[in-house]
């Protein structure tokens, strides 16, 4: 785990670690993150694309879980029921 300082939406600077686990994601969801960096990024000289899709998944759903408050949700004893 490394611990960085992260820029939010709002531009603030808050501590953030990062923490390497499996999670589980539809299939579109995933498809539309490849499909969308890829379109973002474009390709290079070569046709290549320049862009790392895992690093673009990890940042799409990290921006999800500061957006959404995440550390409030899990501060919540009522959401472990039924896990």
């Amino acid at each position: 785990m490394t611990t960085i300082r992260e820029m939010t939406p709002m531009a603030e600077f808050i501590e953030t670690i990062t923490v390497n686990v499996n999670i589980d994601l539809t299939p579109g969801a995933l498809e539309a993150i490849v499909s969308n960096a890829k379109k973002v990024a474009g390709r290079n000289q070569k046709g290549h694309y320049r862009v790392d899709t895992a690093d673009k998944v990890s940042e799409m759903i990290s921006f999800f879980l500061m957006e959404r408050d995440f550390e409030t949700y899990v501060k919540d004893i009522g959401n472990y029921t039924g896990s």
